[in-house]
Order: structure tokens, then C-alpha cells, then sequence
């Protein structure tokens, strides 16, 4: 086949389909725009980057890795790596596992006024900022003021410091990830049950198999190539523990347990106003997370299940 052949094929099977191609654009432009186009500033990970000469004219650092070894020579990297990936993980499987067991408990519900009310409710606080969700939670477990606490106070004539001891502070951070998140993470997994032959569940009625059974040997298995997937592609941000949310949350006293790559370079890239740093870790975050996502994608393909 000719190149002008395969240009021909090619151009006549994009007019065919041109209506899906031009409902795509936006999306294209978007990460263009936003995604790739930026990328561009990645360089200046490599410079002693200066506001006043720009990314092009800034010099270029000597050696090109100082920035990545201011980072890795703190004596806080390990802790703060630490941190990231403790919180990182117990978030991605947490969630996970919440989520998908609210996905089973709605799938199962035969009433769907109440579905919907559940999911209505669960829902919501998806849609909350994390500095409203902060507010709720300082409500219920602030030592000197808060619901849980006063009620503590009453039972046993002492209170828990949830928010400034290091022992507890991480539970916050995973029920308040966990409240925020189960509804609207639980989507896929109704929609993707949704998609489950009915048929099944008859065969396996008729058979005598319970609720459970049908559970652990038709919907679990029925959407594991969804819960594959979307385990691969959140190993992608295995080093982003949640800026936002430690970030309203966390203070200095538990800056042992909480404090992450991302808060640290806030404070030491961003205040600071050493940019370069925080570009380099930037990259040094990518790169890891690049490698994750084709790890692990590689390491799901033992079950044939890869997303590609």
C-alpha cells in the first residue's frame, strides 16, 4: 500500500467519523493548552531560574542536578517520602475498598427510593471544598469545643487531641478522605455492575447460591477489570498524598506524620521563592509516577487485565 493510499484511508476514516473527532477537540485543546503545553517549564528544574531573566535566559545550574540534590539531601526527604507514600496508599486503598462496598450495598438494595436517597446523601460531600469539610470536622473532634470530644469528656473525664497529636492525626485524614469520597467513587463501580449479565444472577439463583455467593462469584468478578484499572491509573499519583486537604489540616505538631513532598514544597520551594526546586520535584514526582503506572500495568497483565 502506497503512502498516499494510506494517507487516503486514514483522512476518509477521520471524515467518516468526523462528528465523534470534532467532539473530542475540546478535550484535545484542553490538554494542550493546560497539559502539554507547560511542559515546557519543566526545564528550568535544570537553571537557577530567575523571575527577571525568564526560563529561556535564567542559567543553567551547575551540575545540572543541584535542584534534585538540594531535595534529596534534606535531612527531611526520607521522613517527608515516608509520609507520602504511608498516606498515599492507605488513602488509594481505603477509598477503594470503601467505595466499592457501598457500590455492593446500593447494587443490592431492591428499594430505589432509598438507593437514591443514599446516594443522593453520599454524594454530596464530594462537592464540598476541603476547607469546608475541615470546618465540619473541627466541629466533631476540635479537643476543646468539639461534639466527640465534649461527649468523651462526659464519659470519661478526659479528651483526644485529634488534630495536634501525631498518634491520631492520620485517622482524621483517612475518614475525612473516606466521608468525601466513597459516594462519588462508587459510580463507577454501579456503573459497571450495571453491566453485569442478569441472566447470571438468575442461573445462580436457581442453583441456590446466596446473596453472598452471587457477590464473591459474579459481581466481584464481573467488574475486576474495572477495579484493575482504576487501581492503575491512581498508582499514577502515588506520591500526591492529598495537598489540599493536609494542607488545611495539618500543623507543626504533626509535621512527623502528615508533612508530605508536596507541603514541604510549598514551604521551601514556593515561600521561599525557589521555583527551580519545586519544578524538580515536580519532575522527580512525574517520573516516579510514569514508572508506577507502566509497573503496574505491566504487573496486571499477569491476570490479563492491562489497560493496554
Amino acid at each position: 500500500m502506497t503512502k498516499r493510499q494510506k494517507s487516503g484511508g486514514l483522512l476518509g476514516r477521520i471524515m467518516e467519523h468526523r462528528a465523534y473527532y470534532i467532539m473530542l477537540l475540546p478535550g484535545l485543546i484542553y490538554f494542550a493548552i493546560f497539559k502539554f503545553a507547560p511542559m515546557y517549564g519543566v526545564i528550568i528544574s535544570f537553571k537557577d531560574f530567575r523571575m527577571n531573566s525568564g526560563i529561556t535566559n535564567s542559567p543553567f545550574a551547575s551540575p545540572w542536578y543541584k535542584h534534585f540534590l538540594d531535595f534529596f539531601s534534606s535531612p527531611f526527604w526520607g521522613e517527608l517520602l515516608a509520609n507520602t507514600i504511608a498516606i498515599s496508599m492507605s488513602k488509594l486503598l481505603l477509598g477503594t475498598l470503601f467505595a466499592l462496598l457501598l457500590a455492593l450495598i446500593l447494587n443490592e438494595c431492591r428499594s430505589s427510593l432509598l438507593r437514591r436517597t443514599v446516594q443522593t446523601i453520599t454524594y454530596m460531600p464530594h462537592f464540598f471544598s476541603w476547607v469546608v469539610v475541615y470546618g465540619i470536622v473541627y466541629i466533631f473532634v476540635s479537643e476543646n469545643s468539639g461534639i466527640v470530644n465534649r461527649f468523651l469528656n462526659e464519659l470519661t473525664g478526659s479528651t483526644i487531641p485529634f488534630l495536634t497529636s501525631p498518634r491520631y492525626f492520620r485517622s482524621v485524614l483517612y475518614v475525612s478522605h473516606i466521608w468525601k469520597g466513597m459516594g462519588y467513587s462508587s459510580i463507577v463501580y454501579l456503573s459497571a455492575m450495571a453491566s453485569i449479565d442478569m441472566n447470571l444472577y438468575e442461573a445462580a439463583l436457581v442453583d441456590g447460591a446466596g446473596r453472598f455467593r452471587r457477590i464473591f462469584h459474579i459481581t466481584l468478578p464481573g467488574i475486576r477489570s474495572t477495579i484493575i484499572m482504576l487501581l492503575i491509573l491512581n498508582i499514577g499519583n502515588i506520591l500526591n498524598a492529598g495537598f489540599d486537604q493536609i494542607f488545611v489540616m495539618y500543623n507543626s505538631q504533626v509535621y512527623s506524620v502528615a508533612d508530605i513532598i508536596d507541603t514541604w514544597v510549598y514551604r521551601a520551594g514556593l515561600q521561599e521563592m525557589r521555583f527551580s526546586l519545586a519544578a524538580a520535584v515536580g519532575l522527580f514526582k512525574s517520573v516516579i509516577g510514569f514508572i508506577m503506572v507502566f509497573g503496574t500495568n505491566k504487573l496486571a497483565k499477569i491476570w490479563e487485565e492491562g489497560i493496554w
